[in-house]
């Protein structure tokens, strides 16, 4: 067992770590422990399918992590993390070889959406615009605004389903782009609140981007790492934590997993009535993965969608939503919504010599297993005809899978939970501070808490600040 600490993180992925060097920074002395025996959660890199190819093995794409304040406060950039960029964050095929794109540049969508451009342009500006404010107010908890009609006007068009707020554009180009994005939400887009992620996520992309690291997703964990080290924090990996007797002694513990991991390792040291509620704790769909050793760029019909980081297959806005309901309701889509990611297109450390790579993922029932390799290749297919004459080697990872690799991804759930709006709210349980537990000595920091899920830090620094203040009585250093 470690030696006794000032507070104890269980957990190394990112939440974790920006809590520790947070807790760190503060001059506390603080213990992580990583069941795993590599740091990262969902953020680590790893050679999956043939030698030389470097593969993020579940967070690929980093709109989150590039706005993330406290990524910003940290400098990650001045410990390794380097961001790299495609020409377009985004790309959104059509059967007839169009592409909707979604640019850096939001007045480019005037003329790249056609009669919806002015509309586009006009649901999106005032965030765009006042994207810092905008990006600080919804990465952290639920609380009156610091930017109060900013935020009215985003609860207004957010709280939305998708389906109602995409009747705003009359052509398919802009439906689909705003259904391929809120699909992030793993909802059905007949669901309240699914528009608020399709908003999220253009926002950061015309204001900022949806970039990749440098290297692999790993060197952004690999960079709280080294800041954790460098403020006194000690790791160790390869020690799990089943039950509150395998915590070293310390006045606080942050706990980076999920509510109800936390209501079996806390057993009766919380209320019965709180651990009620964490036990009732809903995770959402899961996905199933494909990493892709390839020969040669994917062979899309569409150039644009050569130039993007990231491409959306699914057809129309129509087709997005009947898989993600038939997901949601425990069916397993014929023709699933398919998000690819090309690291390789911007970073050459990916692949050797002329090769490159390929990410690509869907949704599934939450813990459903079936091989999904046919439906996502046939999506793939679709869009860039000759795509199967290109792949070296796939590596496969299904929801059990991904769970193995990370304990925190129930049943293949990559959010932390389901984004029911009600659970969105109210995570993991109503409560004022929810990083707090009717133990004085226990929190939680991992993306059950808000601001939800993502590869940001922001649940890790949230909670930090609440046990600096109510455990310490100090001040939170950033």
């Amino acid at each position: 067992m470690a030696p006794e600490a000032d507070a104890v993180v269980v957990g190394a992925g990112p939440n974790g770590l920006t809590a520790a060097v947070l807790l760190g920074l503060a001059g506390l002395s603080v213990t992580v422990l990583e069941a795993s025996d590599t740091i990262g959660g969902g953020c680590r890199t790893a050679p999956l399918t043939l030698p030389g190819f470097r593969h993020d093995v579940c967070g690929a794409i980093h709109p989150m992590g590039v706005v993330s304040p406290i990524f910003q406060k940290l400098r990650l950039t001045d410990h390794g993390v380097r961001w790299l960029s495609a020409e377009v964050p985004l790309a959104h095929p059509l059967d007839d070889g169009r592409a909707a794109v979604l640019t850096r540049r939001l007045d480019d969508m005037r003329e790249l959406l056609g009669r919806d451009g002015r509309r586009w342009v006009r649901l999106l500006r005032p965030f765009v615009d006042h994207h810092r404010e905008f990006f600080a107010d919804i990465l952290r908890p639920i609380r009156i605004p610091r930017h109060p009609w900013l935020m009215a006007r985003f609860a207004w068009l957010g709280l939305q389903s998708c389906e109602r707020l995409q009747q705003r554009f009359a052509d398919g180009p802009a439906r689909a782009l705003l259904a391929g994005n809120a699909a992030h939400s793993l909802l059905p887009l007949s669901a309240a609140g699914s528009a608020s992620f399709g908003l999220v996520l253009a926002v950061a992309g015309h204001a900022v981007d949806w970039p990749c690291a440098r290297g692999g997703s790993q060197q952004i964990v690999d960079a709280l790492a080294t800041l954790a080290r460098a403020a006194g924090c000690v790791i160790h990996t390869s020690t799990p934590v089943r039950a509150l007797a395998d915590v070293p002694p310390s006045r606080a513990v942050l706990f980076d997993v999920t509510p109800r991991q936390f209501a079996a390792i806390a057993g009766d040291a919380l209320t019965a009535g709180y651990r009620r509620r964490l036990q009732r704790f809903e995770y959402g769909p899961g996905v199933f993965k494909i990493d892709y050793a390839l020969a040669e760029p994917v062979p899309w019909r569409s150039p644009a969608c050569a130039r993007a980081a990231t491409v959306h297959l699914g057809g129309t806005a129509g087709e997005i939503a009947r898989s993600e309901a038939d997901t949601s309701a425990g069916r397993i889509a014929d023709a699933p919504f398919v998000l690819v990611a090309q690291q390789s297109h911007m970073d050459v450390t990916r692949a050797p010599g002329r090769f490159h790579t390929g990410w690509a993922y869907c949704h599934v029932p939450h813990g459903c297993d079936v091989d999904m390799t046919e439906r996502i290749e046939r999506q793939l297919e679709r869009f860039a005809p000759g795509f199967r004459d290109v792949v070296l080697a796939r590596h496969i990872m299904t929801p059990s899978r991904l769970q193995a690799h990370n304990a925190n991804m129930i049943g293949g759930d990559i959010g932390g939970g389901a984004n029911t709006l009600r659970q969105f709210l109210l995570r993991p349980t109503p409560r004022w501070n929810p990083y707090t537990t009717p133990h004085p000595r226990l929190f939680l920091c991992s993306s059950s808490t808000p601001p939800g899920g993502g590869v940001h830090g922001m649940c890790g620094y949230w909670a930090a600040r609440t046990v600096l203040r109510r455990v310490f009585g100090r001040r939170p250093p950033l």
